[in-house]
C-alpha cells in the first residue's frame, strides 16, 4: 500500500491506524514539506519500529524516476492524502496548491495507470469544493462545486482528474469529502493547537464570524483517528468512481470550540469576534456535508467529539514540543 503525505497529519494517523488494524507493507511518500516536520510524526508513532512500513523522501509533483518506481514496487492500493491544506496560504500564493493538489495529483494517476495489481486509488478531498453551505443546508457528495479559495479550486480541480483517469484508464479511483480534522501532532498554523497556544500564552484568540461578528463560523469537526478509521471502512466497502462524505457526528461552532479548550485548559479565554471574510474573501462561514451515505453503509464515528477533542488537548499539554513547532 503507497500513503502520499504520510509524514504529514492525517497520513500519519492514517499510517498509525493501518499498522494497528492490518498486516499490510506500507510504503509511505512524502517531501517533507513544512507542514511534514520530518519525520517526527512517524517517530512519535514507533514507526520506524515496524519492518512493515518503507519511508521515501520524495516529490510526487515531479514525474516519477525508475529509481522511485523500483523503491516502491506492486502496490495493491494507494492513499493520496499529499496535499497543500492550508486556506490563508493559498490566499497569499495560490500556485504552491495548483503545483501539489493538481500536478502532483496528476503524476500519482500517472503512476497508478501503470499498476496492474490496483485495486483502489483513494483521493483524499475537502468539503471546501463546495464552498459555503447556507444555513440548513448540507451538500451530498456529487452536487455542484463553488470553491471560495484556491486552495478548495485545487482540491476540486484534483477530483476531476481523478474522474478523468477513471473514466479514460480505468482507474479504480475512490474520493472522500472530509471536514475539519483535528487530534494529535497537528501543526500549531490549525484552529485548535492554535487557540491552545494563545490561551496558554494569556493572549486574544480571534474568531471567525459573519459582518456583524455575532455568528462564529462552524464545521462538522472529526478526529484523524476517527477519519483513518473511516478510510479503513470504505477500502472494504467503497465502489469505484464513487464519492463518499466522512463526516463528525455534529456541527460546533469556532466559539464553541474556543471555549470547551480554555475549560480544559482551566484558564480564562479572551477572544474577539472577527469579520475575515469580509476583509478577505476565501474564508467561508460555514461548511457542512451530508454523511447520511456511509451512515446507510453501516459506519458510524468510533469516538465522540468531545471525548476525543479533550483527550488531543490533555495530549498535547502532555507534548508541549507539538505547540512550538515552527514553519
Amino acid at each position: 500500500m503507497l500513503v502520499t503525505g504520510g509524514c504529514g497529519f492525517a497520513g500519519h494517523h492514517l499510517v498509525e491506524h493501518l499498522l494497528k488494524n492490518t498486516d499490510w507493507h506500507i510504503v509511505v511518500m512524502d517531501r517533507l514539506n513544512y507542514a511534514s516536520n520530518g519525520f517526527d510524526r512517524l517517530r512519535d508513532i514507533q514507526c520506524f519500529e515496524s519492518r512493515r512500513v518503507t519511508v521515501l523522501a520524495a516529490d510526487f509533483t515531479q514525474e516519477f524516476g525508475q529509481g522511485v518506481r523500483q523503491e516502491i514496487g506492486t502496490v495493491e492500493s494507494i492513499f493520496h492524502l499529499g496535499a497543500e491544506t492550508h486556506v490563508d496560504r493559498s490566499i497569499d500564493d495560490p500556485e504552491p496548491f495548483v503545483i501539489s493538489n493538481v500536478v502532483g495529483t496528476m503524476r500519482m494517476l500517472d503512476f497508478a495507470k501503470t499498476q496492474k495489481s490496483l485495486k483502489r486509488f483513494f483521493y483524499f478531498s475537502t468539503d471546501e469544493v463546495f464552498g459555503p453551505a447556507p444555513k440548513g443546508v448540507a451538500y451530498k457528495e456529487w452536487d455542484r462545486y463553488n470553491s471560495g479559495n484556491p486552495y478548495a479550486a485545487a482540491k476540486a480541480g484534483g477530483e476531476e482528474l481523478c474522474l478523468a483517469y477513471a473514466n479514460t484508464y480505468k482507474v479504480p479511483v475512490v474520493i472522500t469529502h472530509c471536514m475539519n480534522i483535528f487530534g494529535e501532532r497537528q501543526h500549531p498554523e490549525k484552529f485548535i493547537p492554535l487557540v491552545m497556544r494563545k490561551v496558554l500564552k494569556g493572549e486574544k484568540v480571534f474568531v471567525h464570524s459573519d459582518a456583524t461578528k455575532s455568528i462564529p463560523g462552524s464545521r462538522y469537526w472529526i478526529h484523524a483517528r476517527n477519519v483513518a478509521a473511516a478510510i479503513l471502512f470504505l477500502y472494504k466497502s467503497a465502489e469505484v468512481g464513487e464519492k463518499y462524505n466522512i463526516v463528525g457526528e455534529k456541527e460546533v461552532n469556532n466559539l464553541d470550540i474556543a471555549k470547551f479548550v480554555a475549560k480544559t485548559l482551566g484558564k480564562p479565554l479572551n477572544y474577539e469576534l472577527v469579520d475575515f471574510h469580509s476583509s478577505r474573501p476565501g474564508h467561508d462561514l460555514r461548511y457542512a456535508l451530508d454523511g447520511s451515505k456511509m451512515n446507510q453503509m453501516g459506519w458510524s464515528i468510533p469516538k465522540s467529539f468531545e471525548d476525543s477533542l479533550e483527550r488531543t488537548i490533555k495530549w498535547f499539554i502532555e507534548h508541549p514540543k507539538w505547540l512550538e513547532i515552527a514553519g
